[in-house]
């Protein structure tokens, strides 16, 4: 056996990597799990087969000490930063599927169209499932802007192929690029692109610092301590972009994606000073219904006096500030 390139931790043994506090207890979610829950098709929520938005005005450019987010769906956001544009686990295709045209369908378009991009600068992807790695938009976005490209350990061979030479991270490793700091964060996810790679590549979200400020892309995760960690390890940020959905059923999907109840106890552990919802109402993914987790998002806020959590409409631009002298609330819409 070839020996492993990356080092022994408290998250990889050598040949894969294992999420550290589930490591006496591990992920019982097996190929006869998965079949019981696709036979058993009780108590799905309602998905359209289509949807169509509402049509916002593009984005602008963000003033010093400010950033301008845009949702553009599920876990897709152009983030615009003093002087650096970036945009996390760019999705633009049909399905999120190995297989052209086969797997979860995109039940609404893109917030924004690709050729609508403004300049990118950096591509952040969070981990190898189908619905964040999407080769197709990686080749476009590579022939359209050339950015740099940051992800975590294992999965710059899954890009390279789309043009992109991406720059490995593992958890709390970071690079400076220009006035920007990313750095790699730990979540409670897994890894899988193929039949015989389960765990060979690593999951996390990326914590970016620039202007004074900190934005948090959490990318895909299940409840934990975590939160808390990276709050205390980094500081709390001053936006959070916090996964809120494909969470049922909770027996099967617990382990690694949040519920809206859980995101609001990461929100409130990482302190953070503003938090916005993703991973919702794009692809179906999980059985609950394709409103339920804007829904209930919006009830658990409301039942904890929570007002800086909120999930933009798909397309919706926001301006917030980057640092905490500048208040709670957001500046302005552009």
């Amino acid at each position: 056996m070839l020996p492993s390139p990356y080092p022994i931790s408290d998250h990889f043994n050598g040949s894969h990597f294992h999420n550290p506090e589930l490591e006496k207890t591990p992920d019982r979610r097996g190929f006869r799990e998965l079949l019981r829950w696709q036979l058993d098709r009780r108590g799905r929520g309602v998905w359209p087969s289509q949807v169509i938005d509402p049509v916002y005005p593009p984005p602008t450019k963000p003033g010093p000490g400010e950033a301008v987010i845009t949702f553009i769906g599920h876990a897709s956001f152009l983030l615009q930063l003093p002087g650096i544009t970036l945009i996390t686990d760019p999705h633009f295709s049909t399905h999120a599927s190995p297989v052209r045209g086969i797997g979860p369908r995109r039940v609404r378009a893109p917030g924004i169209a690709l050729q609508d991009l403004p300049p990118i600068d950096v591509v952040l992807v969070s981990h190898n499932h189908y619905d964040h790695l999407d080769l197709p938009s990686l080749r476009a976005l590579q022939r359209a802007h050339a950015p740099k490209s940051v992800t975590l350990l294992g999965n710059a061979r899954f890009m390279a192929p789309s043009g992109l030479q991406a720059l490995e991270l593992d958890w709390w490793q970071d690079i400076e690029i220009g006035e920007l700091r990313i750095t790699a964060t730990s979540a409670r996810h897994f890894s899988r692109r193929g039949l015989l790679d389960g765990n060979r590549a690593l999951w996390g979200g990326f914590m970016l610092h620039h202007s004074g400020g900190a934005v948090f892309f959490a990318g895909d995760s299940g409840a934990g301590p975590h939160w808390a960690q990276i709050g205390a390890k980094l500081g709390a940020p001053d936006l959070a972009l916090l996964p809120i959905g494909a969470y049922e059923p909770r027996w099967l999907m617990k382990p690694v994606h949040m519920n809206p109840d859980e995101a609001l106890e990461a929100h409130v552990a990482l302190a953070a000073r503003q938090s916005i919802a993703m991973h919702f109402g794009t692809f179906r993914l999980t059985d609950e219904a394709i409103d339920a987790p804007v829904e209930r998002l919006a009830e658990v806020c409301a039942g904890s006096c929570v007002s800086n959590f909120e999930a933009l409409g798909v397309g919706e631009s926001r301006r917030y500030p980057l640092n905490s002298s500048a208040g709670l609330d957001r500046v302005s819409d552009p």
